[in-house]
């Protein structure tokens, strides 16, 4: 049998630090597969990728990834505890031997000391703020947690009481660190790409004249849906609750702009990732019942692969899992939201670009001979 690695991974885009860690992580791992399970057309900050998931998927195959698989859109765009058990529900389903992900802080003991505690990693600043501490963890507790930090606490929490291995790899850029440098965060990249630098020397993937969607685009949108839609309505809505569609109504009403309406609907109670989050659930009108009949994932579905894709994916055909290498074998529910999602990412595109990454996406997986 081949040894599978799993990697939880965005690749918004794909740049030199991602093909850092997909070399460590074969290195480390010993496995002869590497996945990545990787978000699909939207992001878990709540904004559109930089580049369609196939794009992105043919990109990371390119550059050292064997598989790529989706991350389901109702995974990919909520929390750090929703993402990972998302990722790696998958990943178990694939049977990986381990997975490999990034670690700010770099310790492993600490981390698995900290996803011991029955604190939600996505309350781990508050718990921070509240003086809260474990013995062996307090190094950690008493500083500010970064975010692939509690993506790692989140799955390892997943994996507690299975086979699957962690290993884990120093971050060789900051996460949050928004300026170009010799290794740069994906963060940076696209603040460079908003600003119509050029980002050839961080990134293999190609951006001349390349059209890239921007939540700014989105907003006459929103706008218009918010400010239409009854709070009744609103309120059905994945991640809607305790009034936040009357705060998201009125700060629509008053600002013009994406940028001024994220500047006011931002305070004590509401982060900036839950406000996009929140308000890409309203754009893609999905309802919390639709999420609820959904269950686990029972499916992998292929986006991207090699040779040594091929012969897992071979390996694969002797067991009881779904693979689903071409987009009509998806379950109808999955399929039905991703595909919303799908409508959506491609609205503002130009016409004939719409339709080519339609075509695309519906089509079945890429094989890349390598």
């Amino acid at each position: 049998m081949l040894k599978l690695c799993g990697i939880a991974a965005e690749y918004n885009p794909f740049h030199t630090g991602h093909a850092y860690h997909i070399e460590q992580a074969r290195e480390r791992s010993g496995c002869d597969v590497i996945m990545a399970v990787m978000s699909g057309d939207f992001v878990q900050r709540g904004e559109p990728a930089v580049a369609d998931k196939i794009t992105r998927a043919v990109t990371a195959v390119q550059h050292g990834v064997d598989i790529v698989v989706l991350l389901p859109y109702v995974y990919a765009t909520q929390s750090a505890s929703v993402f990972a058990h998302g990722a790696v529900s998958i990943m178990k389903l694939a049977g990986a031997d381990s997975i490999a992900f990034g670690s700010e802080c770099g310790n492993l003991e600490n981390l698995l000391d900290i996803a011991d505690t029955p604190v939600n990693p996505d309350h781990l600043h508050v718990s921070m703020d509240t003086g809260m501490s474990f013995p062996k963890a307090y190094s950690l507790l008493t500083t500010d947690m970064r975010p692939n930090d509690i993506l790692a606490v989140s799955y390892l929490k997943e994996i507690a009481g299975s086979d699957i291995r962690p290993v884990l790899i120093q971050r060789t850029s900051d996460y949050s660190d928004d300026s170009l440098q010799e290794v740069s965060s994906a963060l940076a990249i696209r603040t460079a790409l908003k600003q119509h630098q050029d980002v050839s020397s961080y990134t293999s993937m190609d951006f001349d004249d390349a059209f890239i969607p921007w939540m700014e685009d989105y907003y006459p949108y929103l706008r218009t849906y918010l400010l239409l839609s009854d709070p009744g309505t609103l309120s059905s809505y994945q991640m809607f609750s305790e009034g936040i569609e009357n705060h998201l109504r009125e700060q629509a009403a008053a600002s013009d702009t994406y940028e001024e309406f994220l500047r006011r609907t931002v305070n004590y109670r509401y982060t900036a990732s839950r406000i996009r989050r929140t308000c890409l659930q309203a754009m893609m009108q999905l309802r919390k019942e639709e999420v609820k009949r959904l269950g686990e994932p029972e499916f992998i579905q292929v986006l991207a692969f090699n040779n040594k894709g091929k012969d897992w994916l071979h390996e694969m055909r002797s067991k009881d899992t779904l693979i689903a290498s071409r987009f009509a074998r998806v379950p109808w529910h999955f399929r039905e939201i991703e595909f919303r999602a799908l409508q959506l990412y491609t609205s503002i595109f130009p016409n004939e670009l719409r339709r080519d990454i339609l075509q695309r996406e519906i089509g079945g997986a890429v094989y890349i001979n390598q």
